[in-house]
């Protein structure tokens, strides 16, 4: 455990480098998340049907609709990682990227991120109404699933953000890059969600004891700011986080296709990152 934490720690030192040259990276998750929300607010009305509507009806429209906010928060999610992926890769092949440089790249690859985003969100609710009808069974059915479903497509963005191919062919891509260079291992062998829930700990309890200390003075204006300074730093490091991922998975897919040591990744930090599979 400690030699796979002191790698994950490694890898995040060496996102960061990066990320620190171009902190506008974090803007994407931003306006992802914020997209994302005024999605999910539109399609309320949706989803909660009208009184007049049947029964049947209204079950029919229900399914509808949410298979429409399955699809458009997909989307969401798999355009603006398309355009952080995009922006880091500029940064690594030596450029100086923009957030408006990042957001071509993604307008772009419009047509196979919508494609992409069918595929998923299929996914998303197959595996939904398989939890839902098989009870306990199912969702174990789901969990290793969805496991193996987040190990095959990793790579799948910064392939969609590199390359002029379609959402299958990246899914493949993504699948056989990862089966010939680090096999199942790579979720668990990278430890970077380790080292983040450790920081959302560490977060908790600094705020926790904040408010409680500052609770006994009864100072209300000092409570209330603590706790939106507590919102803002948990914003900051969810943002942190995905910045890093997105960052950390450009820096795989150019590792994987060429052995370059790019964005300051070294050979040796990767593979020992990921187990290769043993045939």
């Amino acid at each position: 455990m400690g030699g796979r934490f002191s790698r994950s720690w490694r890898m995040i030192k060496h996102s960061a480098a990066i990320l620190q040259q171009d902190r506008e990276l974090m803007v994407f998750p931003l306006l992802s998340s914020i997209a994302a929300l005024l999605v999910f607010i539109s399609f309320v009305p949706l989803i909660i049907p009208a009184p007049a509507m049947q029964q049947g009806e209204a079950g029919s429209f229900n399914a509808l609709a949410l298979g429409l906010l399955y699809l458009s928060e997909y989307f969401v999610m798999f355009f603006f990682n398309t355009a952080l992926v995009g922006a880091a890769m500029i940064r690594m092949d030596g450029g100086d990227p923009t957030i408006s440089d990042g957001l071509r790249i993604a307008w772009s690859k419009a047509g196979r991120i919508l494609g992409y985003a069918m595929i998923a969100a299929t996914v998303g609710i197959l595996l939904r109404a398989v939890g839902e009808r098989f009870g306990l069974l199912g969702r174990m059915i789901v969990g290793l699933f969805g496991i193996a479903w987040t190990a095959a497509s990793f790579l799948a963005v910064p392939i969609l953000a590199s390359r002029d191919v379609g959402p299958l062919d990246a899914l493949k891509e993504s699948a056989t890059l990862l089966k010939q260079t680090w096999g199942e291992n790579v979720i668990s062998n990278s430890g970077i969600g380790l080292i983040f829930i450790l920081i959302y700990v560490l977060a908790f309890v600094i705020a926790g004891f904040m408010l409680s200390t500052a609770s006994t003075t009864g100072n209300m204006s000092l409570i209330i700011g603590i706790i939106a300074v507590s919102i803002i730093g948990l914003i900051v490091i969810g943002l942190l986080q995905t910045a890093l991922q997105g960052i950390f998975s450009a820096v795989l897919y150019r590792f994987a296709t060429n052995g370059q040591n790019t964005g300051g990744f070294s050979a040796d930090t990767l593979s020992q990152a990921f187990t290769a599979k043993l045939s």
